[in-house]
């Protein structure tokens, strides 16, 4: 029997972990030490990610957080993900979910191309509706956010996809925009939409490459289960096989113990958080896990909680 193509074989044998596991790395911080956060520390934070063996690493796109005792700020998201594209090689590089409304598609289309070229195809383009959080201070209207994003998205699907489009919305233009620079994947990156209602679900199965759930304050296995087999529905209704997209979830964990006893979040030993992770692959359908971890908030504390993860990504890709 002659050896097969190596084509072939990777198609018979893919190898590699049947789950992957990301990590969310935060650009938030407040103004002063021991709290504050810089570039060094996002470096830090990404590159140890990196070498732990973490699949993807995600970053926010936020501009502030308004609490009790104080504000907090964040670093620009673009910026950033392009200097850890820099800086890394191996590790893909996303956002988790870019805020939709804070930028005329057209330019989420060409940050998106751009930052795949730098990274030679490791980027992955997450995005939503956005959190109306810090609207205000970006300048941008908090109301209809759907019918914005649903004009948005389908303007940079076909920006990636198919390297032009000319459409007039109601909220959004591009006209006659064109991808004429393009990276290393001929359909650009691939897009993640954000939808956790119904409505949001059926603009993923239309124009997403993968679906990214959320179970908002912790860690829900059964509510993923459950988006999970309303996703296939809406699929199913708008004409998409549900198979054709991959799946993530983004889940709240705590490896170093410091929440408070009864909060929804995954916890306990090493080999009890890598089942959970691997139980909402198995259970829910899920490809891939973004984990966000628990910490006292500082880059000290952080980068200890992310070095609490190393023997659980090895769990994960042992499964």
């Amino acid at each position: 029997m002659g050896v097969l193509p190596e084509s072939v074989l990777k198609i018979l044998d893919p190898g590699g972990p049947t789950m992957r596991i990301g990590y969310a790395v935060d650009l938030h911080g407040w103004a002063t030490p021991p709290r504050r956060t810089g570039w060094d520390d996002v470096r830090t934070l990404t590159l140890t990610a990196e070498s732990i063996g973490f699949d993807l690493v995600v970053v926010p796109d936020h501009t502030l957080y308004s609490r009790e005792t104080g504000s907090v700020g964040c670093w620009e998201s673009v910026a950033t993900a392009g200097a850890l594209a820099a800086v890394t090689s191996t590790v893909r590089l996303g956002h988790s979910m870019f805020n939709g409304p804070y930028r005329p598609p057209t330019l989420v289309a060409k940050a998106a191309e751009t930052l795949d070229e730098i990274t030679g195809g490791r980027y992955v383009l997450g995005i939503g509706a956005g959190n109306t959080e810090d609207y205000d201070a970006v300048g941008v209207a908090g109301d209809r956010r759907y019918s914005r994003f649903a004009e948005a998205i389908e303007i940079i699907h076909r920006l990636l996809k198919d390297g032009a489009v000319d459409l007039r919305g109601e909220h959004w233009r591009a006209e006659k925009a064109e991808m004429v620079m393009r990276g290393p994947r001929p359909t650009g990156p691939p897009v993640v939409v954000a939808a956790w209602g119904p409505r949001m679900m059926a603009l993923a199965a239309r124009f997403a490459d993968e679906w990214n759930a959320c179970t908002p304050g912790g860690f829900d296995a059964e509510r993923l289960r459950s988006m999970s087999r309303a996703f296939d529905l809406v699929c199913e209704a708008s004409g998409r096989d549900p198979a054709s997209l991959t799946r993530s979830a983004d889940v709240v964990l705590d490896p170093l113990g410091l929440a408070p006893e009864g909060g929804d979040l995954l916890c306990g030993s090493h080999r009890e958080m890598a089942d959970g992770i691997l139980g909402v692959g198995e259970s829910a359908g899920m490809d891939e896990v973004r984990c966000y971890l628990v910490s006292d908030e500082t880059p000290d504390g952080r980068r200890r909680a992310l070095d609490a993860m190393a023997e659980v990504v090895g769990l994960v890709h042992a499964a």
